[in-house]
């Protein structure tokens, strides 16, 4: 009897784990931001700006090129499209630059150099709306002619892996391992009708509170341009082509292919999903 009555336990037990489900793998969930990227480390460097003096080599300060390898002050959206690039991903064929960095006279290259494309700065029903940046945009973000530091916080200096190490709108001491960083924050509203404008900038707007200005209905993808330089120490031997660290400046040429970035755009900035540079959930 002790024996069937095991051997039908068995069988019971056998049976239950058959109609027992087994426990679902857990599922990370997506990060709640708003981004996708591009890393484009330095490219080349000349005193050309396809923007703010086109068709005219050597009217600029010097400027170090990041992303498309072709950038010169002859350049078109069509020489980025068929040009080659450094960034990942390689899909990205827009240009990037900013005044060259010195040390004691001599250039000084980043190390590292990643675009941020963010949804952030507007209320969340606004990422809802967000719409691509248009193929062949052209921006300039800071102030090349600033005399001293203003009161907006686009533009900020810091140390990588040194926070007690306050932000400022110019140059800052890092301590001896860690680098001098450079954020500079483009603006993410735009007039919904030009690709540039007389003094490159309005055509573009940032938000208000939260909102883009009703002159600049159109919201974009924030870019955020994060540039780490292998320098530190005594910020009184660095200068920028345009002056001190308070004139940093930035120049973004669009030539992400209109497909690859209204994906982007989808998939990662208006569900608020943080994606790497392919475009994925990261």
């Amino acid at each position: 009897m002790t024996t069937k009555r095991t051997a039908l336990l068995a069988l019971l037990s056998v049976l239950l784990g058959l109609f027992t489900a087994a426990p679902s793998p857990a599922v990370a969930e997506p990060v709640r931001v708003a981004e996708f990227l591009a890393d484009c480390p330095f490219s080349h460097r000349l005193p050309d700006d396809p923007i703010v003096f086109p068709g005219l080599p050597g009217a600029s300060h010097m400027h170090s090129f990041f992303g498309s390898r072709v950038t010169n002050a002859h350049t078109t959206l069509a020489d980025l499209q068929l040009g080659g690039t450094n960034c990942n991903p390689v899909v990205d064929k827009s240009s990037y630059w900013v005044p060259t960095l010195y040390r004691d006279g001599t250039p000084v290259e980043p190390a590292i150099v990643t675009f941020y494309y963010l949804g952030e700065g507007v209320r969340d029903d606004v990422i809802a709306r967000i719409q691509p940046l248009p193929l062949g945009l052209r921006i300039v973000a800071g102030n090349a002619l600033a005399t001293g530091p203003d009161n907006t916080t686009i533009s900020r200096w810091s140390c990588l892996h040194a926070g007690h190490v306050g932000a400022s709108k110019d140059f800052v001491t890092c301590p001896s391992g860690t680098m001098l960083e450079s954020y500079l924050d483009f603006p993410q509203c735009w007039n919904g009708r030009d690709l540039d404008s007389a003094d490159h900038k309005s055509h573009m707007a940032y938000p208000v509170a939260g909102q883009c200005p009703s002159t600049h209905p159109v919201p974009v993808p924030k870019l955020r341009q994060v540039i780490r330089y292998p320098v530190s120490g005594d910020p009184s031997h660095f200068r920028l082509a345009s002056g001190g660290g308070f004139t940093m400046h930035g120049d973004f040429f669009n030539a992400w292919p209109v497909a690859e970035m209204e994906r982007r755009v989808r998939d990662c900035i208006r569900p608020i999903i943080k994606c790497g540079a392919d475009g994925r959930p990261s």
